[in-house]
């Protein structure tokens, strides 16, 4: 049997009784349509406590094999690795190399049009993000999030110049704000202080 759909109509070749059939398909693809919400529920992730609870069920060299796994499946998951294995204890280490990697990121933006411009720095600051995600320190945070806005303060051509990067860097400046409070006393009045002076 072989069919052709296309839109509502249906043709089909080699049936003589074309109702009888076109129920029998609807009733195949029903019981298909089932079948496949199906795996999905199977294929539906566990969660945070599930998972823990079968790890503890595993042994060291299993835990091991299934984490290179992870950082062979997605370049994320091997950057998150290689954050938590050799520079989670040195945060002051892994702030200055993501400032670093930021200063060779804004060098390299071609400054003949603002079209480009907004390109490149929606990348640093969707990478910076990823990087923040990794440390998940909220004093790290606000310290690279301020770097960004440093950066793109004295960035030339001045982005007051284009009101999308203008828009951009105002919002940066307000979501800083409101992560200041969170920070110990010391650190909220020394970002504090760098915030005040990128305000416009």
């Amino acid at each position: 049997m072989s069919f052709f759909c296309c839109h509502t109509k249906v043709k089909l070749k080699g049936i003589a009784d074309f109702k009888g059939s076109a129920i029998h398909f609807k009733g195949q693809e029903d019981a298909f349509l089932v079948y496949l919400k199906d795996q999905v529920q199977l294929m539906k992730a566990a969660t945070i406590a599930q998972l823990k609870k079968e790890l503890q069920f595993r042994s060291q060299d299993e835990v091991m094999q299934l984490c290179l796994r992870l950082a062979r499946f997605k370049k994320e998951n091997k950057e998150l690795l290689t954050y938590l294995l050799f520079e989670a204890e040195n945060e002051e280490s892994y702030i200055e190399a993501v400032k670093q990697e930021m200063d060779e990121m804004f060098s390299e933006i071609n400054v003949n049009s603002f079209f480009y411009i907004k390109k490149s720095v929606r990348k640093i600051l969707r990478t910076l993000k990823k990087y923040i995600r990794y440390s998940g320190d909220k004093a790290t945070e606000v310290e690279l999030l301020l770097y960004f806005c440093e950066k793109l303060n004295g960035f030339s051509p001045s982005i007051r110049r284009n009101t999308t990067l203008l828009n951009l860097y105002q919002r940066q400046l307000e979501y800083i704000e409101k992560k200041i409070p969170l920070l110990h006393e010391d650190l909220q009045h020394d970002y504090g202080l760098v915030l005040r002076g990128l305000k416009p």
